[in-house]
């Protein structure tokens, strides 16, 4: 099948893309990782002992530089509708968290523990059609906020990738209601023509 312009031009991009290469080099299963990294050194999110939880996870940068931050002392807890090769130190549940099955196998792993954060790099199936995309993506984000609220800490943290257009000034006064202080970040591994940032929230309200 012959590549479309914009296709050839992704796979350019992506095959010279700094962070790509240097993900290879370190190890790191995504570019993604250097993006959580960014955001961690700025906003100490994560910590020795933190109990987090990585929706979306697949396939697996953010729990494999989780992973070690939290040490023995400390869980993560991830899932994916995707499969993902197994991380030390990291519980992996597939499946569709939004499905009563599923979700109860995340409790279940918690036993009755709360959550320190809760970080999201969902991303929809993108169809190419920009309002579908962008509706599809809102949808995801809002659906990592509510896993947040049933079961962050109070003075909890959430971080989650969101695309900024329709439907995003309202997610992020969202966040802003449960949260005492809200940032939005764009890490230097985001691509600059990319309409993605990403939402922290500290201090869940609870």
């Amino acid at each position: 099948m012959a590549r479309t312009k914009t296709s050839k031009k992704w796979l350019d991009e992506h095959v010279n893309d700094p962070y790509v290469k240097k993900a290879q080099i370190d190890g790191y299963r995504s570019r993604a990782s250097y993006k959580l990294i960014e955001i961690n050194e700025k906003d100490k999110l994560i910590r020795p002992g933190s109990v987090v939880m990585d929706l979306g996870s697949a396939p697996g940068g953010w729990s494999q530089v989780v992973s070690p931050w939290v040490g023995d002392s400390g869980r993560v807890i991830a899932s994916d509708i995707l499969p993902m090769d197994g991380i030390v130190g990291v519980t992996f549940i597939q499946g569709d968290f939004t499905e009563e099955a599923v979700y109860k196998q995340i409790l279940s792993e918690l036993n009755g523990e709360k959550v320190d954060v809760v970080v999201s790099d969902m991303a929809p199936n993108l169809s190419g059609v920009n309002t579908t995309d962008q509706y599809s993506s809102i949808y995801l984000v809002e659906l990592a906020l509510d896993m947040a609220r049933n079961v962050l800490k109070p003075g909890g943290s959430f971080c989650a990738k969101v695309f900024q257009g329709v439907g995003y000034e309202e997610y992020a006064k969202d966040v802003r209601s449960s949260f005492d202080k809200v940032l939005v970040r764009k890490p230097a591994a985001s691509r600059p023509r990319s309409r993605e940032v990403y939402i922290v929230g500290k201090g869940f309200k609870g």
